[in-house]
């Protein structure tokens, strides 16, 4: 299968602006997530709406695509780049990758694991989980739970605390259930991406603020695979200064 590895990056950020041209000894984040994600795929490119970033990627010697700026997700913003260097390469890709464009950690063997997800012909949409070994985390909002069916099809993400154990204390819960999070990174089929972008929100999205459930309401099977690598992303200046300070950069 012919795969492409697309990394959307926007300048403007509330929390964290310039977010990815912050440096990072001596490397923009957005070059150090490009060069990770080249480890395993052989087609990668910036997708970005700001000339800034465009000269950064292009002075490393990156692929850059421009696009709107008009996008309301990420997503949206992947399938327009697909399209555009698709027509332009006149090249048609099985497999669009979106690879977090604040995570500098970003580990070759996930994106395998999510590229693997398609070695079955009915994969539509693939991401990865890692399972909760932090008591925390479970009731942390910011932490998107996943619920996954024996043969690891998604049933449901959540900002909530799911599966529920009723009758267990919360102090209890992680001794009497098996927990996962979500780690941010999708794969698609070409035609499911395009597919996609065109449905209207939906109430369970609206309600939890996440996009994926927007899939699953509208009966698009989402392939996981367990993760052991954390996600650490960078979302503001204190985050970066404090992966800084853990000598993990």
């Amino acid at each position: 299968m012919r795969f492409i590895g697309i990394i959307p990056a926007r300048y403007a950020s509330t929390r964290f602006p310039g977010k990815p041209l912050a440096d990072i000894h001596g490397k923009t984040m957005i070059q150090r997530v490009y060069e990770q994600t080249l480890l395993s795929i052989d087609e990668v490119w910036v997708a970005t709406d700001d000339e800034r970033i465009k000269t950064e990627v292009e002075k490393f010697g990156g692929k850059v695509v421009m696009t709107s700026s008009d996008h309301q997700s990420g997503t949206d913003r992947i399938a327009e780049a697909v399209a555009t260097i698709s027509e332009s390469n006149q090249q048609e890709y099985d497999v669009v990758i979106n690879i977090q464009g604040d995570e500098p950690f970003i580990q070759p063997d996930q994106i395998e694991l999510v590229k693997a997800c398609f070695d079955s012909p009915n994969t539509q949409i693939a991401t990865l989980v890692k399972q909760i070994s932090c008591q925390e985390d479970i009731f942390d909002p910011n932490k998107v739970k996943a619920v996954i069916s024996k043969d690891q099809k998604a049933l449901y993400f959540s900002r909530s605390p799911i599966p529920y154990q009723r009758g267990v204390e919360k102090e209890e819960w992680l001794n009497h259930g098996t927990f996962y999070k979500h780690i941010g990174m999708y794969a698609y089929k070409s035609e499911v991406l395009h597919e996609i972008t065109k449905i209207e929100q939906s109430s369970m999205e609206l309600s939890e603020s996440l996009e994926q459930l927007r899939w699953l309401e509208n009966g698009y099977w989402i392939q996981t695979d367990i993760t052991e690598h954390e996600s650490i992303g960078i979302d503001t200046p204190e985050d970066l200064e404090r992966i800084k300070n853990m000598g993990l950069l």
